[in-house]
């Protein structure tokens, strides 16, 4: 059977969580591959909104298996907490949640290091999240880091002191220097909780369902654009965000990938620092924001807006392979008389093109527009896909003219609920 994968198109924050949610009960297992709590995964329903930071979005069901991928950087503390958030919830989440011994572990003084080299770039910030990821992945291949299946170990406080030593020096080197207070504490608590969970060989356990016929479902963090080597460096993720990195952060072999589920929004936000070429920067982009209610599940940040960019778009889907693309947020542009859509960019000679440059920073874009009619009616009301007004098919239908990919799923809400699945043009 194949491992099908969920990715993010644009630069995170897509909705992959409530696609994860709708698309589980068909699978056995829901696997995370990378990333760490620099992501939260919002789903709602039943009235209640959950956000999941490092926990796969397959959780609230009792039949799936849910897998922490050793690609994925693991913060005992926050994964403590989040645990403990869906208890108080009636969830009884380490029944069916098997971590990698590969994941590596996010220490304390890596948080402490992620402020301390941030605060040190000044204006030329990345706008890291500070939860330690960059440092941690930098651990991982420099060969240095600690992972889950260490905790195991007899040597295990000698090995953390080490690196912690080694932490020390790095925070001095910037002038500063390595305080770690109850945060030390709080995660040896969170070790020895941790212990206590199904930490498992997750290559094997995967690869076995496999072979069984297993359908798996592989959830990725942040999205296509924030990926270390084809994302707006340097303003990336520290990760392989890409379908690419579900075969490493998983340990499952290409040969074995299914569907790819591209999941977008209908239009663009990004949070931090870098290049946005349709970003809004006036009461249309803050409007789209409130109704949207564009801000971190993470930190709170609010999301910078934009006008979809199919230029970007494109070159994600071509990066991933997708196969099928899922439309979030549709009804947040209800209230526009006419919405925009960047078909192509001029580069500073004047020429046109639709091919993302090495650099969007440097090649100083601007995008053109394709003006289309809005739709003016509240689709959150709406429960079937035939009751889609005729100004928002025609909007899909231009999307899919232009990406040459059925889009086979549209959101129309927040709740679980709000979903509509339909049956797409054909594509030649």
């Amino acid at each position: 059977m194949a491992v099908d994968i969920l990715i993010g198109l644009q630069w995170g924050d897509e909705g992959k969580g409530k696609i994860v949610d709708v698309l589980a009960p068909t699978y056995d297992i829901v696997a995370r591959f990378q990333g760490g709590p620099n992501a939260g995964h919002t789903l709602e329903f039943e009235g209640t909104k959950h956000v999941l930071h490092q926990i796969p979005s397959g959780i609230f069901h009792s039949h799936i298996q849910n897998i922490i991928g050793n690609g994925v950087v693991l913060d005992p503390i926050v994964f403590k907490t989040e645990m403990q958030k869906l208890t108080d919830r009636g969830v009884d989440a380490a029944q069916n949640l098997f971590i990698s011994k590969k994941a590596s572990l996010i220490l304390p003084s890596h948080k402490v290091l992620d402020k301390v080299s941030e605060e040190a770039l000044g204006s030329g910030k990345i706008g890291s999240t500070l939860k330690g990821i960059g440092p941690t992945y930098q651990d991982k291949i420099g060969r240095v880091g600690l992972r889950v299946g260490d905790i195991l170990s007899d040597d295990f406080q000698e090995c953390y002191d080490k690196l912690v030593s080694r932490h020390r020096k790095m925070v001095e080197f910037y002038g500063k220097q390595l305080e770690l207070g109850e945060q030390e504490q709080l995660f040896f608590d969170a070790v020895d909780y941790l212990r206590t969970l199904k930490l498992v060989d997750s290559e094997y356990m995967i690869n076995e369902a496999i072979q069984n016929g297993k359908r798996v479902l592989a959830e990725g963090a942040q999205g296509s654009l924030l990926d270390v080597d084809f994302g707006t460096y340097p303003f990336v993720t520290s990760s392989t965000t890409l379908v690419a990195g579900a075969c490493t952060g998983l340990g499952v072999a290409p040969k074995h990938i299914g569907e790819v589920y591209g999941i977008f929004k209908a239009y663009c936000t990004r949070v931090g620092s870098g290049p946005f070429p349709t970003e809004l920067l006036d009461e249309v982009g803050e409007s789209i924001r409130q109704a949207g209610r564009e801000f971190g599940s993470t930190t709170g940040r609010p999301r910078r807006c934009g006008w979809l960019d199919l230029p970007s778009l494109k070159y994600s889907i071509m990066l991933n392979g997708v196969t099928q693309l899922n439309m979030m947020k549709a009804d947040v542009l209800t209230e526009f008389d006419t919405i925009n859509i960047c078909t192509h960019y001029r580069l500073p000679s004047g020429e046109l093109t639709d091919k993302v440059p090495h650099s969007l920073e440097a090649e100083n874009l601007e995008p053109v527009y394709t003006e289309l009619p809005g739709w003016k009616i509240d689709l959150n009301k709406i429960e079937s896909i035939d009751e889609l007004p005729e100004t928002f098919t025609n909007y899909l239908a231009f999307i899919e003219e232009h990406l040459r990919v059925p889009i086979t799923i549209v959101s129309v809400g927040p709740d679980r609920k709000s979903t509509l699945k339909r049956d797409a043009l054909s594509i030649s």
